[in-house]
């Protein structure tokens, strides 16, 4: 695969061809990712649950984050990489300007941040510094204790009308593409369709412009309860090469996630 860069995935979105982006959290498993043909891996702030044990990703630093987007880039095999800014590490724009640095100092290709219409100044000083941004809207995990939990988010008229206004000014703002998770795919379809950066969806049903999951979860890995959007592609597949690469191939072809996979 040759590096998959902003502009090729902009363009797909143009042309209507979805792409796929799976967690990774070292440098065995991003070769594997992107040697399977994902398109981009997300070094993710889930690292704090599935890697370290925790039960929310609020406990992780900058410097993990940093550490393992290294070890994925020193695997990756011409994927994009997108890392999380953790909690609290943008809360004002030059605690985010200096923490996102960090992070494509360490090899990210794009960073994302979790907030809605308040982050639009922060996206927009990354954007001028050469930081691309993915906002990230809806069920935002750093944020579960405001939220009460891991609920769907966007469900009423009022909250989707303001989802799609946040995610408007943030494209306006500079961000380079989108994350949506845990909302009715009737709004994800309606945010992607309001917007022209590409749409990452989990949990979001099958009309963003590409679907997100967490590495364990979609082999069957995480111990107890799968959550509704999750699909273990190794049950239906020998090894996790080729497990992998159905992930891909599925995001690919429309066929995942289908309807049992997504909120109304």
């Amino acid at each position: 695969m040759s590096n998959i860069t902003l502009h090729t995935l902009t363009a797909r979105k143009q042309a209507g061809e979805k792409f796929a982006v799976l967690t990774a959290y070292d440098s065995c498993f991003a070769h594997l990712v992107s040697e399977a043909g994902n398109e981009m891996i997300l070094v993710g702030d889930s690292l704090g649950m599935v890697l370290q044990g925790n039960d929310s990703t609020l406990p992780v630093s900058v410097e993990e984050m940093a550490y393992h987007t290294a070890c994925v880039a020193r695997g990756n095999q011409g994927s994009m990489i997108m890392a999380d800014l953790p909690f609290m590490s943008y809360a004002t724009p030059a605690q985010a300007m200096e923490n996102a640095a960090a992070l494509m100092a360490a090899g990210a290709h794009i960073i994302k941040i979790e907030g809605t219409a308040w982050l639009a100044e922060t996206i927009s000083l990354l954007a001028e510094r050469g930081i691309p941004a993915c906002a990230h809207l809806g069920l935002t995990p750093q944020a579960v204790n405001k939220l009460g939990g891991y609920k769907v988010q966007g469900r009423d008229r009022e909250s989707a009308r303001q989802m799609i206004e946040d995610a408007v000014l943030l494209e306006q703002s500079g961000a380079s593409m989108l994350l949506l998770e845990c909302v009715p795919s009737l709004l994800a379809r309606e945010v992607t369709e309001a917007v022209d950066i590409p749409v990452i969806g989990i949990g979001a049903g099958s009309d963003t412009d590409a679907q997100v999951l967490v590495l364990h979860d979609m082999l069957g890995l995480t111990p107890g309860r799968r959550p509704k959007f999750v699909k273990n592609f190794m049950e239906e597949n020998d090894t996790v090469q080729d497990a992998l690469k159905a992930y891909a191939d599925a995001v690919r072809d429309g066929t995942f996630p289908g309807p049992e996979h997504g909120f109304e």
